[in-house]
């Protein structure tokens, strides 16, 4: 036991003695340019519909777009990922791929209003399919696979030609969510077909079979009209797993990689940052996360900027470069206060 008298040569408090000094040596910063906020859009005019389940989060149509990535670039935030609600869906999601999609539509829409705004589109079927799931399904019951399975190689088909069709529109990142094996391979593929070999892929590499992802679906209209998805994204319980899915990712010319959801997956996103030191790392932080944070807040019992800013540290802290975030804005606002 220490005297009176006996000093202590290490304090590790002397460090935390004033805002000043904190700052200097703090080991992990978040800025708005680690940020990437989703906007979900929509047909017709004049609409900007906010989502029950998502307090600020909306439903743009195209015209309603021009202000609203206006507001995001000047807050710093240097990119969006663009999530789309077709006219009309059936059952291989056609609009997905057409010209004059509704994601083809906001693509153009955006470059001419921010041309530096990067523009990520999210390369999947879900919200296209009139059956809700992530690919083309077995509709053949004489079939050694069950009724309604994802086909995995009539997908890849389908979401190559996304791809394509996102980038001819002036996407500048693809991003495949569908956790279809060989989707990676297919893309790059079917992108340096078409003379895209500079488009770079963004692979949900980790996305796992996840409660979270809730309120997106109301906001994406999309949730499946029978079963689950759990045939193609992963167990929660699997962490080895992951690893194997990154691996095959960058063997398959993944230039990002992502996990998803973010803060029940800390110790995935810490793992997969480790393995591939070398490309960029993306941790998608779902519905929700940023939902029940909102309904906490709304309640009082939660000081929101604090809790927001605290959460996206921690995902960054664990080994994110970006962070997709639906508090994006509202983060990168605050953050300009510090």
């Amino acid at each position: 036991m220490k005297t009176k008298d006996q000093k202590l040569a290490v304090r590790p408090r002397r460090l935390r003695f004033s805002a000043g000094l904190r700052k200097m040596v703090r080991e992990t910063e978040l800025n708005a340019a680690d940020l990437i906020y989703p906007l979900f859009i929509c047909h017709g005019e004049n609409i900007r519909a906010e989502i029950r389940s998502m307090p600020g989060i909306y439903q743009f149509s195209v015209d309603q777009l021009k202000a609203e990535v206006e507001e995001i670039a000047q807050l710093g935030i240097p990119a969006v990922i663009l999530f789309g609600i077709p006219a009309a869906k059936d059952a291989e999601g056609s609009e997905n791929f057409a010209p004059d999609g509704i994601i083809q539509q906001a693509i153009r829409a955006i470059k001419a209003a921010v041309p530096d705004l990067i523009v990520i589109t999210d390369v999947c079927m879900c919200e296209y399919t009139d059956h809700g799931h992530c690919g083309i399904i077995n509709t053949d019951r004489h079939s050694n696979l069950p009724e309604g399975y994802v086909l995995n190689d009539r997908t890849l088909d389908v979401i190559a030609k996304v791809a394509v069709s996102h980038a001819q529109a002036g996407a500048d990142i693809v991003a495949p969510s569908g956790m279809i094996d060989g989707m990676v391979g297919a893309i790059r593929a079917a992108l340096d077909g078409a003379s895209f070999e500079h488009t770079p892929i963004l692979s949900y590499s980790v996305k796992y079979a996840s409660a979270f992802y809730g309120p997106f679906r109301d906001a994406a209209e999309s949730p499946p009209q029978f079963g689950d998805r759990k045939t193609h994204q992963m167990d929660p319980s699997n962490v080895r797993e992951a690893l194997r899915e990154t691996a095959l990712d960058v063997a398959e010319g993944a230039d990002m990689l992502m996990v998803k959801p973010a803060l029940p997956y800390l110790d995935v996103l810490y793992r997969v940052r480790q393995a591939h030191p070398e490309l960029p790392l993306v941790a998608y932080n779902v519905s929700g996360e940023y939902s029940m944070v909102k309904a906490a807040a709304a309640n009082g019992w939660l000081d929101e900027p604090k809790v927001v800013l605290e959460a996206l540290t921690g995902i960054k802290r664990a080994g994110a470069d970006l962070i997709i975030t639906y508090h994006a804005k509202e983060a990168a606002r605050w953050l300009s206060t510090q």
